[in-house]
């Protein structure tokens, strides 16, 4: 069933082809809006737009590069100009190098830190100059990690990279809760998509894993594409800089 609750809303979701990102991008939609899907995989983009519009909203695919800095400008222009809009970013897009601290090398450094945090932030910026120039509200929403704030061994370089993405937020909330702009973070903990199905296939892993958790269960990516709703929309209109962890309890423990 379709909500109203985002109704007349455009959102741009990064990485939002597959796995948690389309999941965010489907919700949104449920809830009203028209969704712009950033993505360099075009048959799964095709088919998380078509998904977007099986719920009678607007959808556009835009295969691209976020890491290419310099084509960004020209990318949140197209998007303005076919929508006729922005309200809302979900920095969506990520990548999981995962090396022991001697292994890691600056090919691994780099790709965590130039997609993880700076296109996250370039893209934030985007939608930060739109808003205040156009002088209307607007949502960003980062996606962050459990490794924002815990760490486990062999996961240096990524840890570093969701740590700047929950900064950034930070910064970037500080600078422009008084325009309006909420800027806020989710971190989900292991969540099963099809980057993280070498995971799930090791089951003495996983259910370790769920002996850990105080919840005994893992969330699914819809469970995360909840609270990308609930920061998207009016109910979060004064929290500014926050991180909800999506994490069955695993930062706690």
């Amino acid at each position: 069933m379709t909500s109203t609750s985002l109704a007349g809303k455009v959102a741009v979701v990064t990485g939002g082809a597959r796995g948690i990102g389309r999941a965010i991008a489907t919700a949104l939609a449920v809830e009203g809006a028209d969704v712009a899907i950033i993505d360099l995989a075009p048959a799964a983009l095709a088919t998380a737009v078509a998904e977007v519009e099986s719920h009678g909203r607007r959808g556009l695919a835009v295969e691209a590069d976020i890491a290419e800095i310099s084509r960004l400008s020209a990318v949140f222009e197209s998007i303005v100009a076919n929508l006729g809009r922005l309200d809302i970013l979900v920095n969506n897009a990520g990548m999981q190098p995962q090396a022991s601290a001697l292994d890691t090398n600056e090919e691994i450094w780099d790709t965590a830190m130039d997609v993880n945090a700076k296109a996250m932030f370039f893209c934030a910026q985007q939608a930060g100059r739109h808003f205040i120039e156009q002088g209307k509200p607007g949502k960003i929403i980062n996606m962050c990690s459990t490794f924002s704030v815990v760490v486990e061994p062999n996961w240096s370089a990524y840890c570093a990279s969701k740590g700047a993405a929950l900064q950034l937020t930070r910064g970037l909330a500080s600078e422009w809760a008084r325009h309006r702009i909420n800027v806020n973070a989710i971190g989900p903990t292991l969540v099963r998509t099809e980057g993280t199905k070498d995971a799930f296939d090791d089951l003495q892993y996983i259910q370790a894993e769920l002996e850990r958790l105080p919840a005994r269960a893992l969330p699914q990516p819809k469970d995360v594409a909840d609270a990308a709703v609930f920061l998207a929309g009016p109910r979060s209109n004064f929290i500014h800089g926050h991180l909800l962890l999506v994490d069955s309890g695993d930062t706690i423990v």
